[in-house]
């Protein structure tokens, strides 16, 4: 049975976390001689340390309490806080489903917590087959589920997920990087019905801001409080924290330019499949295409010849690159380079 307190390790649950300045008081029309500051600048004062203004408007948009969101420096700060918070070192164990994002294995390392690395199916989806010894492992805390899955492209069936989420008493974490070019429904509406889900997402895709590196997970409460216990007192920028507010003033642009991607992922799609070189283009549901070539080395290779960057993804699944949805005029360099290497 799920027991969010027998997950969490104990040296976090006695844990005191710091107070900063800006937790004891945060008012505005003040003189502030707390933090230490320089009293000169435009830059001098220390940020909100739990965002409030950008969790406001993200729990106006997607109609999630603020108490349920947390913001990150970038996706990799949620995944790195939650070997910290629920992984004793040298102990305990954490899964995922390969071919999938390298972070969980690098950050798995970082915080020498094994990470057991389960093969996906042919068509790159969750046999749960066999699954049932892994999940009755008590060492085993923390499951992590791409969704859309990078580097496949693919979205996971929710039928074998919601198997992981009601036969796992630990945490499972479903990274929904790729999520708004997707047609399936956030796991985020699911929060109510587990109480031992973390939803993560990312301003670094969709929403254009690579750049500002900003994060959001999304959980009960009580997995909120902990990742504010445990994360550094300001962990994200006043100037990555207005990026992010400002661009979420403007969702109109970023419906724009969300169905240019989409519609030029479909245009790409039809010209990848006339190259003969292109033996096959898995369904996607993010804003970059796996493709299968003839020699995968030397697309890559040849391609950065010619000064067109993809992904080389063959020391995951033979001969296959990466390749992320650009500008229509990016794509048509792309399909040009390719073009070439035909000659």
């Amino acid at each position: 049975m799920y027991n969010l307190k027998k997950i969490v390790r104990p040296n976090i649950l006695a844990l005191q976390p710091y107070s900063s300045a800006r937790d004891e008081f945060n008012g505005v029309n003040a003189t502030f001689l707390d933090a230490n500051e320089n009293p000169f600048g435009e830059l001098n004062r220390y940020p909100d340390p739990y965002q409030r203004e950008l969790k406001q408007q993200l729990s106006n948009i997607k109609t999630i309490p603020t108490e349920n969101i947390f913001i990150g420096n970038g996706s990799d700060e949620v995944i790195d806080l939650a070997y910290r918070i629920f992984c004793n070192p040298g102990t305990d164990k954490a899964l995922s489903f390969s071919p999938t994002y390298g972070m969980y294995d690098v950050s798995a390392g970082i915080n020498n917590i094994e990470l057991i690395k389960v093969p996906l199916n042919n068509d790159f989806q969750i046999d749960t087959d066999g699954l049932e010894t892994y999940l009755n492992d008590d060492q085993l805390k923390l499951i992590f589920i791409c969704s859309p899955n990078n580097p496949t492209g693919n979205s996971i069936a929710s039928k074998a997920i919601k198997y992981i989420l009601n036969n796992f008493d630990g945490i499972v974490i479903i990274d929904e990087a790729y999520i708004d070019f997707s047609d399936t429904e956030s796991w985020v509406t699911e929060l109510k019905n587990y109480p031992n889900l973390i939803v993560s997402q990312t301003f670094s895709k969709a929403w254009g801001l690579a750049a500002a590196r900003v994060g959001t997970a999304y959980a009960s409460s009580e997995i909120i409080t902990l990742f504010n216990k445990v994360k550094p007192p300001y962990n994200v920028s006043q100037l990555n924290q207005q990026s992010a507010t400002k661009t979420l003033q403007n969702i109109d642009l970023f419906e724009v330019n969300r169905q240019l991607i989409l519609k030029e992922k479909k245009q790409l799609i039809e010209s990848l499949n006339q190259l003969h070189q292109v033996i096959k283009t898995y369904p996607s549901d993010a804003n970059f295409l796996l493709i299968e070539v003839v020699d995968a080395n030397k697309t890559y290779a040849d391609l950065v010849q010619q000064k067109v960057v993809t992904r080389n993804r063959n020391n995951l699944i033979e001969n296959c690159i990466r390749i992320t949805v650009g500008s229509q005029e990016e794509n048509n360099l792309l399909i040009k380079a390719l073009k070439n290497l035909e000659q």
